[in-house]
């Protein structure tokens, strides 16, 4: 994934420049000494299920605009993943849960714009089904109707779906 180049200093407002820093060329202020980071952009999604059917967004953004995903969204700074977790649920199904598990945790997914994915398992606990946010729908599918023609191609969404086919 490509990072945008970061030109000035966040403190000085001095022109940046290349420089090897714990051996990997970052972004250094000549002035200041202000060295940046690029820091990750961390995403969390939820997996839940009700009756045996996997709950599945379409996405109204980009990127994957149009294809199913599972209920995801990022971070913010000092937001607890799992409140995130609850919180990307809620924006974007209506739907209330608790987070029941952590899955896992991958990095370097380029098919996002993601760089950290934390997977949670989710349990309903109240509200109704609605798409809203940025997708323009949501529902539960059973194994036999998963969309896998229009599927996101993100990996966090494939591993958990084939997770749950498999059985694990």
């Amino acid at each position: 994934m490509s990072r945008p180049n970061v030109n000035f200093c966040l403190r000085c407002g001095h022109a940046l420049e290349d420089a090897l820093h714990a051996g990997r060329m970052r972004r250094a202020c000549p002035s200041c000494g202000f060295i940046h980071f690029d820091d990750p952009k961390v995403a969390a999604v939820v997996f839940v299920l009700d009756q045996n059917r996997a709950l599945m967004v379409q996405r109204g953004v980009s990127p994957e605009l149009g294809k199913w995903a599972l209920p995801a969204g990022f971070i913010d700074y000092g937001e607890d993943p799992r409140e995130a977790a609850i919180r990307e649920v809620r924006e974007e199904t209506g739907l209330i849960v608790e987070v029941s598990a952590l899955i896992d945790v991958l990095g370097g997914d380029s098919s996002g714009s993601a760089s950290i994915v934390i997977l949670f398992e989710g349990r309903i606990t109240g509200g109704d089904l609605k798409p809203d946010d940025d997708v323009t729908e949501a529902r539960f599918f059973s194994a036999a109707e998963l969309p896998f023609d229009q599927m996101a191609s993100f990996a966090s969404t494939r591993l958990l779906i084939d997770r749950w086919l498999n059985g694990a």
